[in-house]
């Protein structure tokens, strides 16, 4: 399974290194498929730009429940939740895998960025604990 994960994140990098060629539009958020398996969002007013990199992760978003279900407000809050408990392990390489955790994920709480960030990044934290077999606070099972 280690070696397995290794290659995983090793096909992954080298996979993203065409994620580079998306270009931001205007003032407004742009959400773009530089690829099958890349989700961009960024937003030049609020200076954010999210990178989903994960192989199958689209196919696996279209399964779940549609944008509008739920409220930004309880996006927001599982959020909170899993990006705290998300960055507490990645600053416990010893007891958690540092392949599965890289870095930090810079969420300001304080910030609205919108419901479709929030829904992409509520729905990344749901297709991580079940893909990796990961538990985080707030999470589904």
């Amino acid at each position: 399974m280690k070696y397995f994960v290794a290659i995983l994140l090793l096909s992954v990098a080298i996979y993203s290194c065409d994620s580079g060629r998306t270009a931001m539009n205007g003032g407004g958020a742009d959400i773009t498929a530089a690829s099958q398996d890349t989700v961009r969002i960024a937003n030049d007013s609020l200076e954010y730009e999210i990178i989903i990199i994960e192989p199958g992760f689209n196919s696996w978003l279209v399964t779940q429940r549609p944008r509008g279900y739920y409220s930004q407000t309880y996006l927001e809050n599982k959020n909170q939740l899993f990006v705290t408990a998300y960055n507490q392990r990645v600053l416990n390489p010893m007891q958690f895998d540092p392949n599965l955790y890289p870095q930090q994920i810079d969420y300001n709480f304080g910030t609205d960025y919108g419901y479709e960030v929030n829904y992409l990044l509520f729905n990344y934290f749901q297709y991580f604990m079940e893909v990796y077999n990961q538990r985080l606070p707030g999470g589904r099972g």
